[in-house]
């Protein structure tokens, strides 16, 4: 098969790229730097460069690819994530650059559109399971989100395959947000906002990765992208202090967390999400089965980076 990888420099695009090259596709990426076009080339891959503000060169992009793949996103550190401002970025990309995406694939003939977006944008639900059917929330910083899933209605509706990936707050031991989770343990912080008992939605980025994967071969739909076993946050926390050496972590004052529910209550709100559709459809499980296994794991490979650095 013959895919277009927009978004494959990213924590889970280049964790994708390897898994689509050694299972035979020939992929062609989306470059914007003489460096990163080096790596995809080093990988296989073919580096582009296009933009996902210009429709025409996105068209010349994806002329003979047979699936189109959109993993591009600008989340802002952690550090200025309260700004409404440090979202405008992401916000354009998921608005006005999935809609070019998806105009451009559908004008080359391509046959599948696959979209990533977000599975922790579900309201309330305490410790009951949550599945696709459930609405999402409208929130200042996930409304965006929206615009991504009606472009792949867009592409299912003119008679492509459209699947939509919901992931979980990835983590990865190099993602900026992970290194300031596990900085923050270290000096003996929870960083997650939140009830001890409310669950988490998380995924370890190789698993969304390998997911990106198995969408390759999933019916049209959405799907959740998330781990099999969720935590609570006082399980989060166990699990990060554990990871860092610590006997357990702070909490993160109530006031905060009263802030954040004002703006984002779905940062703060029980989250108990399944991936059991994407499972069923796939075969796909996820390597870590929760974020238990996974931050372990994270936490190892931060400290070697940080080292190597």
């Amino acid at each position: 098969m013959k895919i277009f990888l927009a978004g494959g420099t990213g924590v889970i695009g280049r964790r994708a790229l390897p898994l689509l090259v050694g299972s035979g596709h020939q992929v062609s990426v989306l470059t914007r730097t003489q460096g990163k076009a080096a790596a995809v080339a080093a990988q296989g891959a073919t580096p582009v460069d296009a933009s996902l503000f210009d429709r025409p060169s996105l068209v010349a992009a994806f002329a003979g690819h047979d699936s189109v793949i959109n993993l591009t996103t600008h989340i802002p550190p952690l550090s200025r994530s309260a700004r409404a401002s440090a979202w405008k970025e992401n916000d354009r990309i998921r608005s006005e650059g999935s809609a070019n995406v998806v105009a451009a694939a559908l004008e080359v003939g391509a046959v599948r559109y696959v979209q990533e977006s977000l599975a922790f944008n579900y309201d309330d639900h305490g410790s009951a399971w949550i599945d696709e059917e459930e609405p999402l929330l409208d929130t200042a910083i996930t409304r965006s989100v929206r615009h991504v899933e009606a472009s792949v209605d867009r592409f299912a509706a003119a008679g492509g395959i459209g699947v939509v990936l919901r992931f979980g707050q990835f983590y990865a031991a190099e993602a900026s947000h992970t290194q300031s989770m596990l900085k923050g343990a270290r000096r003996g912080w929870s960083m997650m906002p939140g009830a001890g008992d409310a669950y988490m939605v998380t995924i370890a980025a190789d698993d969304a990765a390998s997911a990106v994967a198995a969408a390759l071969e999933a019916p049209a739909g959405t799907f959740n992208i998330v781990d099999s076993d969720p935590v609570t946050r006082d399980a989060w926390s166990a699990a990060m202090a554990s990871a860092v050496g610590r006997d357990h972590l702070r909490s993160v004052p109530g006031f905060v967390t009263g802030l954040i529910a004002k703006k984002s209550p779905n940062l703060v709100s029980s989250q108990r999400v399944s991936n059991r559709r994407f499972v069923a459809a796939t075969g796909w499980e996820p390597r870590y089965p929760s974020f238990r296994e996974g931050i372990a794991a994270a936490a190892g490979a931060s400290s070697s980076v940080a080292s190597a650095s």
